[in-house]
């Protein structure tokens, strides 16, 4: 049996009106100034085909759910320069996209970011890069990502680019 012990400890200066204010600003701000629209392609794991070994994913075997359209703050990391082994060569890797995410804004779509899954974001009107998620976010109990100490607000999504032939959408 799990008891709900209310957290008083902030209520004289932060309520929770104040925390509905707060995120509705935020959101306000995201949504109108901002306007990063992000395409969610998640990975319909019933569906899936997997090896009956390993568990690994069979030739063709990813099924999705349908895409869904998300606001968050986005964020490219500066491409990389990495020599190959222990050759001269070198290769310019794509930076990763980060990607900050009302969890209240997840939740009123009904959705819900995992690892695996892709995020397609338009770098230019006509081209979208494709990305999957390394890192879900779902660790929400640090500062940063919890107001005050009291309750987490919002989540900070890792993904990495794919190359071309991987995935293209549906």
């Amino acid at each position: 049996m799990t008891n709900k012990v209310p957290i008083t400890r902030l209520n004289k200066f932060f309520t929770d009106s104040d925390f509905d204010l707060d995120i509705t600003m935020g959101t306000e701000w995201l949504d109108g100034d901002m306007n990063f629209t992000l395409v969610l392609y998640r990975i319909d794991r019933m569906k899936t085909k997997t090896d009956d070994v390993y568990g690994e994913t069979l030739m063709d075997g990813i099924k999705f759910l349908p895409p869904v359209e998300f606001k968050g703050y986005v964020q490219i990391v500066t491409p990389e320069n990495k020599l190959l082994g222990n050759s001269k060569l070198n290769q310019v890797e794509p930076g990763n996209l980060k990607v900050a995410v009302y969890q209240r804004h997840l939740d009123e779509l009904g959705i819900d970011i995992s690892y695996g899954d892709y995020i397609g974001y338009f770098e230019t009107e006509s081209r979208m890069r494709y990305y999957t998620v390394n890192n879900d976010g779902r660790v929400v109990s640090d500062n940063k990502h919890n107001y005050a100490g009291t309750r987490p607000f919002y989540r900070s999504i890792i993904a990495s680019p794919v190359v071309d032939n991987e995935f293209r959408g549906l």
